[in-house]
C-alpha cells in the first residue's frame, strides 16, 4: 500500500514505516503532520488516481528531526578575465516517518 502526495511544492511516495526527507518545515520533532493532497493511491491490487486529488485519502507522518544535506560547491569563472567565484550550499530538510496511509 502506497500513496503519492504533494507537500511543499514537490511530490513524494509514502509507504507505511518508511522515512522521507521533505524540504524544511516549521514542525517540532515528535509532532504529527497530516498531508491531505494525495494525488495517487494504491492498496496493492488497484491503483486509484485522483482528478486532481483522491477523495478521503491522507498520509500521516511523525516528524523525526531536521538536518542539512551534504554541501554542494558552485564554481563560476570566465576564461582570460581573472573572474572566479566559489560558493557552497547546504539544503535544509525535515525527516518524517510515515505512520499511516489512508487510500480513500
Amino acid at each position: 500500500m502506497y500513496a503519492i502526495f504533494r507537500a511543499l511544492g514537490k511530490q513524494f511516495r509514502a509507504e507505511k514505516g518508511k522515512t522521507v526527507r521533505l524540504p524544511l518545515m516549521s514542525a517540532e520533532p515528535g509532532s504529527t503532520v497530516t498531508f491531505d493532497e494525495v494525488l495517487l493511491s494504491s492498496d496493492g491490487t488497484a491503483i486509484n488516481a485522483g482528478t486532481p486529488l483522491v477523495k478521503g485519502a491522507s498520509v500521516t507522518a511523525e516528524v523525526v528531526g531536521n538536518g542539512k544535506e551534504r554541501k554542494i560547491y558552485v564554481f563560476k569563472f570566465k576564461r582570460r578575465k581573472n573572474y572566479r567565484r566559489k560558493t557552497g550550499h547546504r539544503q535544509k530538510f525535515t525527516e518524517v516517518r510515515i505512520t499511516d496511509v489512508k487510500v480513500g
